[in-house]
């Protein structure tokens, strides 16, 4: 059962995603190990085709994995129908895309009270969830605009915003800063740093060592694998790369 009161919130177990094409198979995410406790903030970083994202929607149940485990707050969630990941996802998780993925044709309010809705509060509820979200944002007076007619960092606050209406368990954010210019960028990540700082758990990807800079644990991975995970505060020792040295050499 999800809230637990353990510690530990999520964690994966040999966890492995390979796609098959033309005969080819590729493997995108290969034997990855990783726990995130309750309140961190985390983030996974790596090179264009590492496998963030993969992993990434793994974790959120997006991609079913090949092989390997997920738990989340106790509770053994890779083998789930999709139908019960759109469950949990709309009870305790919250993405954020880098491409925003709001409803078009609803206001930025009922883009964000649908989300708090499906979560499972009440309509009032849901109001009270969307106006003190706008509000903490900066978008109250943008409730009644179309998302098309937002910047784009405004798009992605709006998006920020609807991940969080259901008062997610985890908040998985996918380049969330990766389609923003620079000011709209340090806004996104300011907006992150703030609800992280009250309690959130957050795990990001981004291939951007400067957006990786503001979460407390950086998780490295190369070629599907993790080869490096310390906090941001300890020495970056890289774990040994199959195969890199001699390249190297």
């Amino acid at each position: 059962m999800i809230g637990n009161g353990d510690r530990l919130l999520l964690r994966t177990s040999n966890l492995t995603k390979t796609f098959a094409s033309d005969r080819v198979t590729v493997a995108a995410v290969r034997g990855v190990d990783l726990a995130l406790h309750r309140g961190e903030f985390a983030a996974i970083t790596g090179p264009s085709g590492s496998g963030k994202s993969t992993l990434l929607h793994m974790l959120g149940g997006l991609e079913r994995p090949s092989s390997g485990e997920i738990w989340l707050d106790g509770q053994r969630v890779d083998g789930l129908s999709q139908a019960r990941w759109a469950v949990l996802r709309r009870r305790h998780i919250g993405f954020v895309f880098q491409f925003f993925n709001l409803v078009s044709n609803m206001t930025v309010a009922d883009n964000v009270e649908l989300a708090a809705l499906m979560g499972g509060a009440g309509r009032k509820q849901a109001r009270v969830r969307r106006e003190e979200l706008l509000g903490q944002l900066g978008l109250a007076s943008k409730a009644d605009t179309a998302p098309a007619r937002l910047s784009g960092g405004e798009q992605q606050r709006v998006a920020l915003a609807r991940a969080l209406a259901n008062k997610p368990t985890l908040l998985l954010a996918d380049e969330p800063t990766g389609n923003l210019d620079s000011a709209a960028s340090k806004s996104v990540l300011r907006l992150l740093e703030t609800t992280h700082a009250d309690g959130q758990a957050i795990l990001l990807v981004t291939h951007d060592s400067r957006v990786a800079s503001a979460a407390d644990r950086v998780i490295s991975l190369f070629d599907g694998m993790v080869v490096d995970d310390a906090p941001m505060s300890a020495p970056r020792r890289p774990m040994p790369l199959p195969g890199v040295l001699r390249l190297r050499g």
